[in-house]
């Protein structure tokens, strides 16, 4: 099967579909640069209790991810582990490095 842009954002919008965000304060945004296969960006918003997905490009972020499509799916179903992607720089980080720990919290 191929990774296409459309399918990783697909894939992340199921994938937080019926996430509780309900205790974030304020707004929480995130842009991801996905690189590789599926490249494209995309970001994902948590506001007024709600959580968005969308392929567009998002200007006032906390933080923008940067990480290869089948690394990104590999984080996003529970095999490959946020910290290790990062420490072992499968994933990088540009911007508000706590806002993004708060996401990775909805990962689990």
């Amino acid at each position: 099967m191929e990774l296409t842009y459309e399918k990783i954002v697909d894939t992340v919008r199921k994938r937080f579909k019926d996430t509780d965000v309900s205790s974030v304060p304020g707004t929480l945004a995130f842009q991801f640069n996905v690189e590789g296969k599926g490249q494209g960006i995309f970001y994902l918003e948590i506001k007024d209790g709600k959580l968005r997905v969308e392929p567009y490009e998002y200007y006032d972020r906390n933080a923008i991810i940067i990480i290869k499509g089948p690394d990104l799916i590999k984080l996003i179903n529970g095999k490959l582990d946020p910290v290790l992607a990062f420490t072992t720089d499968k994933l990088k980080v540009e911007g508000d490095v706590g806002a993004a720990l708060e996401l990775i919290k909805f990962l689990k």
